[in-house]
């Protein structure tokens, strides 16, 4: 009789919404594979035994895309393909009880802040001495560099504080530490996040050490791009802006949300600040720093925005023609205070009031893009795909923005800088070819 071999585990990790899950999910990574457990990210080999669903909780297209990759593991362990199924993240957080009732299959849930405890699953320790050091599951030239946990702002219809708790600021000793030995693996760009970015310090140093933690940042050897996202637009700490423009590898690159732009939008979202004064900051921040980008993400279909809301948003969209645009419909989240106000735009007229909103950026960005042809940039080159290379510059960050194509008889590099003329524009694209 054939002796039965035991197979070692192997553990796939499937990361969904934001980048800061896919922080989590690399310190994970990490933690397993220091001990000896073998583990990827989003195995397409399916080789694997035992699953970790690290979900999204932000908004209703985030949750059901969460429930149904929950759904396609279990299904796959009721047919013997999986032995385990683990679910951690935001959706785990906030629902954890419902879940677990609707879905007895799946053998342990997580909270956002239980690392130890998913350890524990697979008998193994968590490494403390491990701080910072990730299995990174992006290219090796860019990583996400989480700063802080968590979120203090009580924007009214945001579920995040819920599910990842109040504002906790890691050390600039530590993130130094980290980016540090990000370079040492040959990362060239790091993209500094947290929910928000500009309250950095407040709790661990009683100031806004934002500017402080960007200098230590820089001063790192090797590290070509540093990126900032999510800023809140209240009480901005206009210094962070001074270094920016005193530091060469800090990218002239601002990823702000403003969320609305109408008054009466902005104080039912409790965002702590007027169309006016937001104005005002867009000014000062192109002031000091001539030629930033500046992205901003906005919200379609609050509860009572009407159509004088929305030509508001559009008549602003105008006079500052912001670089990029991101925009959601509103969700209509339990527990946040905006859940109290009735969802009384219907979901086709949150779509609809999107997409004209969309529509209005496109022409913008087009012509924003127009006006780059005949200039060289320094581009990054992020890949080579159908025979052509796709590279970014200091104005556009990863997946979100624009992309450069570059059409090349000449090998490059991936990871490396080029300078590239821009030959053609798109609505988001440009095209262009290596100058020396």
């Amino acid at each position: 009789m054939k002796a039965k071999t035991l197979k070692k585990d192997k553990v796939n990790i499937i990361t969904l919404g934001c980048s800061k899950n896919l922080v989590d999910s690399e310190v994970l990574s990490g933690q397993l594979a220091a001990n000896d457990i073998d583990v990827v990210h989003e195995n397409a080999k399916l080789d694997h035994n035992i699953v970790v669903v690290n979900t999204c909780g932000f908004i209703d297209k985030a949750k059901e895309e969460s429930i149904n990759t929950i759904l396609d593991q279990v299904e796959l362990k009721r047919r013997g393909k999986l032995d385990k199924v683990y679910v951690t993240g935001c959706l785990s957080e906030r629902y954890r009880g419902d879940l677990e009732a609707e879905m007895p299959e799946v053998d342990a849930w997580f909270g956002t802040l239980e690392l130890p405890l998913i350890l524990k699953q697979f008998e193994a320790d968590y490494k403390a001495e491990l701080l910072g050091e990730r299995m990174l599951s992006t290219p090796k030239h860019y990583a996400y560099l989480k700063i802080a946990e968590g979120c203090n702002r009580t924007c009214s219809f945001c579920a995040i504080p819920l599910m990842r708790g109040k504002h906790i600021s890691r050390s600039i000793e530590d993130l130094v530490a980290e980016a540090k030995a990000l370079v040492q693996k040959g990362v060239k760009e790091i993209m500094l996040i947290a929910q928000e970015l500009t309250y950095y310090g407040l709790d661990l140093y009683k100031e806004r050490a934002l500017p402080k933690l960007l200098d230590a940042l820089a001063d790192i050897e090797g590290l070509a791009w540093i990126r900032l996202h999510y800023a809140y637009p209240s009480k901005f700490p206009l210094e962070i802006l001074d270094v920016m423009q005193r530091r060469s590898n800090i990218c002239n690159y601002l990823d702000m949300p403003l969320q609305h732009a109408s008054n009466r939008m902005l104080k039912a979202m409790r965002r702590n600040i007027t169309r006016e004064e937001m104005s005002e900051l867009i000014h000062q921040i192109r002031a000091k720093v001539p030629g930033i980008c500046i992205r901003t993400t906005l919200i379609a279909g609050f509860p009572g925005e009407t159509e004088e809301d929305v030509e508001e948003l559009k008549a602003f969209l105008q006079e500052h023609r912001f670089d990029r645009v991101g925009i959601f419909s509103y969700s209509h989240e339990e527990n946040t205070s905006a859940y109290d106000l009735e969802d009384n735009v219907p979901a086709e007229v949150k779509a609809a009031r999107a997409q004209e909103i969309m529509e209005l950026q496109q022409e913008i960005s087009y012509e924003k893009n127009q006006a780059k042809i005949g200039q060289v940039f320094k581009v990054l080159i992020d890949k080579k795909e159908a025979g052509r290379y796709l590279g970014r510059t200091e104005f556009d960050s990863v997946e979100v923005d624009n992309e450069v194509v570059i059409h090349s008889t000449k090998k490059l590099p991936i990871g490396e800088f080029v300078n590239v003329k821009i030959t053609k524009a798109y609505d988001y694209d440009l095209e262009g070819e290596v100058v020396v």
